[in-house]
């Protein structure tokens, strides 16, 4: 269950989702809509996740049962977008592709957790937009990233 990022971009990048459990970017769902400033602040001081930590097992419990989303923009930005590229284009599994700004996809945070579990029916992820405005009706099926 891989999304790719590609189009008009300087490089195509693969991410693998099932990973992002472990990832210190990660935000829980509930808190990625109500901390804008903190959650922010956090994404910007981080560059690079440790990849060899150590999980406690509170740690290992939370992460079945809780439903995580991380930001894009870091995804985004590795894959440097082209200075004429405006537009992400979510490719979807069931056809209904959707584009929206490269602003506000930057902005947004991709669900890949819900309740502990991968969204294997209707995901590989879903997107959110920051201010939640969506938080009721997710893009959802994204199984592919195009950059415009």
């Amino acid at each position: 269950m891989i999304v790719m990022i590609k189009g008009n971009v300087g490089y195509p990048i693969t991410l693998d989702p099932t990973v992002w459990i472990f990832d210190d970017r990660k935000v829980e769902l509930e808190n990625a809509f109500t901390e804008p400033e903190e959650q922010e602040t956090f994404t910007s001081n981080f560059q690079k996740p440790p990849v060899n930590r150590s999980i406690s097992k509170m740690e290992g419990e939370a992460y079945l049962k809780n439903s995580y989303v991380i930001p894009l923009h870091d995804f985004l930005n590795n894959a440097e977008p082209k200075a004429d590229a405006a537009k992400v284009e979510f490719i979807k599994s069931n056809g209904e592709n959707e584009k929206i700004a490269l602003e506000d996809a930057k902005n947004g945070y991709l669900l890949f957790s819900l309740e502990g579990k991968p969204l294997r029916e209707d995901g590989p992820v879903h997107f959110y937009y920051k201010d939640g405005s969506n938080q009721d009706n997710p893009i959802k099926y994204i199984k592919e990233i195009h950059i415009h």
